[in-house]
C-alpha cells in the first residue's frame, strides 16, 4: 500500500514532463528565420507575411540574408524556414531539394508574373514627341539582337553590345548567361552583372530617363515593369529538356528555350511544414493581386520606403487582400496592431 503513492507520484511526473515536452516541441526556442530578399516584391512579401506571423500568432520572426541559390540550400537544411517569395522549380538546388521532401513551395502568391529580356519600346518605334527615332525598328526576337549589338553599345568595350544581367547569385543570372550562349550572342554581348537588384535598377533607369538604348533582363512584379513602356523579346517556346542546360551552369551546349512558366510560392523548409501547420494553412491561401502589388511596389520605390513601412502601409490599405487568409480572430489582431 506504501507503494502506491509512490507510484502515483511517478505517473504524475511522468505526465507532467510528457506535457511539459509537447509544449516545448509546440512553443519554438528560435525565431522563424525568412531570408531576406534583396528585390523590391521579395522584400515586400517577406515583411508582409513576418507582420502577420508576428502580429497574428506572437511567433518572432527574423531575416538571413544570402544568395537565391544560398537561401534555397539553407532552406533544404533547415537553416531558414521560410522563402517569402519563390520561383519554383528554377533552381537545381530547389528541385533537388523538393525531390527529397526536404523543401515545399506553398500556393500561388502571385499570378500573371512573368520574366524575360526586354527593351524601352522607343528602340523599336522612336518616340516622335521626343524627336527620337527607331533604332532597331526590326528588332522582335533575341535572335534579331545579332544585328543590334551596335545599338546597345557597351562603353567600355564599343566593339560589343551590352546586355544587362541579374546580379551575381540569382538562379536567373545563371540562365541569362546560358541564354546567351544558346542564343549565338556571347561574342557579340557583354554578359555585364550589377551587383545588386537596386544596381540593376539603377542602370536601367538611367538610360531610359536619358532616352538612350538598354537592352536587360526583368520580371514582374516590380515597381520598374508599371513605370515604363518595355517590349519584351520573343523567345523560343518552352522546352523542358532546353530548359535542363540553361540552369545548368556547367553545361556547354546549352540550348534556348523561354524561362520555366512562372509560378510564385512560398518556400518552407520539411521541419517548419511540420511544426507550423497554422501558418501553413495561412501561406496556401496568399495571393496577392499583380496590379495592387505593382503599384505598393511603385509606391515604395518612388518614396524610399523600407520594405517593413511598405508592408505596414499595404496591410492597412487593402484588408481586403489578406483578411481572407486568416481566421477572423487572427485578423482582428492584425488588424489591432496596425
Amino acid at each position: 500500500m506504501k507503494s502506491i503513492p509512490l507510484v502515483l507520484a511517478g505517473l504524475v511526473l511522468a505526465l507532467g514532463l510528457v506535457s511539459h515536452e509537447t509544449a516545448a516541441a509546440r512553443e519554438p526556442s528560435q525565431p522563424i528565420r525568412f531570408g531576406a530578399i534583396s528585390w523590391e516584391s521579395g522584400a515586400l512579401t517577406t515583411e508582409i507575411l513576418r507582420l502577420i506571423v508576428e502580429k497574428g500568432y506572437g511567433y518572432a520572426t527574423e531575416t538571413l540574408p544570402g544568395s537565391t541559390v544560398s537561401m534555397e540550400v539553407a532552406l533544404a537544411r533547415n537553416d531558414l524556414q521560410v522563402i517569402a517569395e519563390e520561383w519554383a522549380g528554377r533552381s537545381p538546388a530547389w528541385v533537388q531539394a523538393e525531390r527529397k521532401g526536404q523543401v515545399f513551395a506553398l500556393g500561388d502568391t502571385v499570378k500573371h508574373a512573368v520574366e524575360g529580356w526586354y527593351v524601352p519600346a522607343y528602340v523599336i518605334k522612336g518616340d516622335p514627341t521626343r524627336h527620337i527615332q527607331a533604332l532597331a525598328p526590326g528588332l522582335k526576337t533575341v535572335d534579331d539582337l545579332k544585328r543590334y549589338a551596335e545599338v546597345f553599345k557597351d562603353p567600355e568595350s564599343p566593339g560589343q553590345g551590352r546586355f544587362l544581367n541579374s546580379p551575381s547569385g540569382w538562379t536567373s543570372e545563371i540562365v541569362n548567361s546560358q541564354k546567351l550562349k544558346a542564343y549565338g550572342l556571347q561574342a557579340l554581348y557583354v554578359n555585364f552583372r550589377t551587383g545588386s537588384g537596386a544596381a540593376l535598377d539603377a542602370e536601367i533607369n538611367s538610360a531610359i530617363s536619358r532616352k538612350q538604348p538598354v537592352l536587360f533582363y526583368y520580371w514582374s512584379p516590380a515597381p520598374l515593369m508599371g513605370r515604363y513602356d518595355l517590349v519584351r523579346l520573343e523567345e523560343p517556346p518552352f522546352d523542358a529538356k532546353a530548359w535542363a542546360t540553361l540552369t545548368d551552369p556547367s553545361n556547354t551546349d546549352p540550348q534556348g528555350s523561354s524561362s520555366l512558366p512562372t509560378k510564385l510560392s512560398i518556400g518552407v523548409s520539411k521541419a517548419f511544414k511540420t511544426q507550423y501547420p497554422d501558418l501553413v494553412a495561412v501561406f496556401e491561401k496568399v495571393d496577392l493581386p499583380i496590379d495592387v502589388l505593382n503599384q505598393a511596389l511603385g509606391e515604395m520605390s518612388k518614396q524610399h520606403q523600407d520594405a517593413r513601412k511598405a508592408a505596414t502601409l499595404f496591410l492597412s490599405r487593402h484588408p481586403q487582400v489578406w483578411k481572407g487568409w486568416l481566421t477572423p480572430e487572427v485578423a482582428q489582431k492584425v488588424a489591432a496592431d496596425l
